[in-house]
């Protein structure tokens, strides 16, 4: 149907308006041959109750054993809490898609999503500075630590991570949704993201997209030099410290907080990078990295070189193994 050359302009908007609120997305398949989407479904599923294993030991154990009720195991007991809110959120539905074939997912579904992942994403990375500054108060100021990081200072810090990681969820949620959506309902990733539902949209709104873009660069720069300047700071002193001993327990406190920052860190630097160069391939590399990597190394790196913690899982394993039999 053409429309007459002074109508043209109310037609397109009329089109635009029809297709700016799709009622649902499509997210995209893992495979198109059934064989790979059930090995992709069972793979998925492994990662994901390792995942649910390793991060649900380390709160239990937190949480049963009175001598990690410390600052640094509090924070850690949040990070894990994040992290099976990451996974969960995004590898359950991928799995859907590959087990029962049906890449639908519905708009308000699309919308929850976008704002479960931005919300522990941001404030996983929020807490790991909090951890950071956590590390350098117990190193570099030991005799004020029972003074900077009592309860109520923990229970600040932990609310002011989660409250700002709400905040940032509902900005880059709110913006996203808010702009006409024209370019078709196919999300080309494994569960919907930002930069996938930015490019369906027609909206020529730069300025308010740059303004948000811009406002996160800076929050998660200022972080970033917030951690780097606190870790050298940490290894100034670190180095001061006479005994073998001393370099030993301050490295082992340490050590796995440096490793879980860079590999998040890495993470990022990684994905703003492939923005440019965006391919099939990459993209499912990022869903991983994202989603699944961190979730399950991180319990890990904080077991291995932790042997306080390692003494707490040993005996939780042992008291289930016990109650069993």
């Amino acid at each position: 149907m053409s429309f007459p050359h002074w109508t043209v302009p109310c037609a397109q908007k009329k089109q635009m308006s029809n297709s700016s609120s799709p009622k649902e997305f499509l997210l995209r398949a893992f495979a198109d041959t059934r064989e790979l989407q059930l090995l992709h479904f069972s793979l998925f599923l492994g990662l994901y109750l390792a995942a649910l294993l390793g991060n649900g030991l380390i709160i239990t154990a937190i949480a049963c054993d009175h001598r990690l009720h410390t600052p640094m195991y509090f924070f850690l007991l949040n990070l894990s809490i994040l992290d099976l809110g990451t996974i969960s959120t995004s590898v359950p539905k991928s799995m859907a898609i590959s087990l029962w074939n049906s890449r639908a997912i519905s708009y308000s579904g699309c919308a929850a999503q976008v704002f479960f992942l931005v919300f522990f994403i941001s404030a996983e990375y929020f807490l790991l500075t909090v951890m950071a500054y956590d590390r350098f108060v117990a190193i570099c100021r030991p005799l004020h630590y029972s003074t900077l990081m009592g309860s109520r200072a923990c229970v600040k810090m932990a609310a002011a991570v989660w409250g700002s990681g709400i905040l940032n969820a509902v900005l880059h949620t709110a913006n996203t949704f808010s702009l006409p959506l024209c370019r078709g309902n196919a999300v080309e990733q494994l569960y919907c993201s930002l930069p996938q539902l930015r490019r369906l949209s027609c909206s020529g709104s730069y300025l308010r997209e740059s303004g948000v873009t811009v406002v996160s660069a800076c929050v998660v720069l200022g972080c970033f030099i917030f951690i780097v300047l606190s870790y050298v700071q940490i290894f100034t002193a670190v180095l001061r410290i006479p005994s073998e001993q001393g370099w030993h327990k301050a490295f082992s406190t340490c050590l796995p907080h440096l490793v879980v920052v860079s590999l998040f860190v890495s993470t990022i630097i990684f994905a703003q990078l492939s923005l440019s160069i965006s391919s099939p391939a990459q993209d499912l590399v990022m869903a991983v990295l994202y989603s699944v990597v961190p979730p399950i190394v991180n319990p890990l790196i904080y077991s291995m070189r932790n042997k306080e913690l390692k003494d707490a899982l040993r005996k939780l394993i042992q008291w289930v193994q016990c109650w069993h039999q």
